[in-house]
């Protein structure tokens, strides 16, 4: 059996190569057990369009949500909310029921002039959708990328809940 030395290079090559093999069997191993002990809305893929049979209703009414963001329209945007809906942008105190959501909503779409939501992450599950994204927007000359993580709580086909957490310091500083 040959052995290695420092003048013996081929050999350690073969050597060091049967080590990356072993170490790549092993985490591939690794790797896939545990992939299969997650849960499905953990595994599921963050692209805008994933694969048929993997999104639920609720991450669907997400997606078209987050999508109508672009369209600037709060009575649209009011449209997916429950009557006693709640939102909570984190930084001030909450907005209750879906009048309210809507004007409070449309405060702020006055002086945006274009706003693109891309979604970096989501998860669902049941009535949970979470989703990190970056909001692009734009209120004339002025532009913020924010860096955004929601959670909407769903309930029957609406939003009862949602909650934003993101540094509002960014967005006033770039509004300035």
């Amino acid at each position: 059996m040959p052995t290695k030395t420092p003048g013996n290079s081929a050999q350690q090559g073969a050597g060091d190569n049967l080590s990356r093999r072993r170490l790549l069997v092993v985490a591939t191993g690794v790797v896939g057990a545990i992939a299969a002990s997650l849960p499905a809305a953990r595994r599921a893929h963050s692209q805008e369009q994933p694969c048929a049979g993997h999104m639920n209703g609720n991450e669907r009414i997400v997606r078209d949500f987050i999508a109508a963001w672009s369209r600037l329209d709060a009575d649209e945007l009011g449209g997916y909310f429950t009557d006693d809906a709640v939102y909570w942008n984190m930084p001030i105190q909450p907005v209750t029921g879906r009048d309210n959501i809507v004007k409070f909503i449309d405060g702020f779409l006055a002086g945006w002039t274009e706003t693109n939501w891309e979604i970096l992450n989501l998860m669902a599950a049941g009535d949970m959708v979470m989703v990190e994204r970056v909001d692009r927007t734009r209120a004339g000359d002025k532009a913020v990328d924010l860096p955004v993580f929601g959670v909407f709580e769903m309930k029957d086909a609406k939003i009862k809940e949602w909650r934003e957490y993101f540094d509002f310091a960014t967005y006033m500083n770039a509004m300035k």
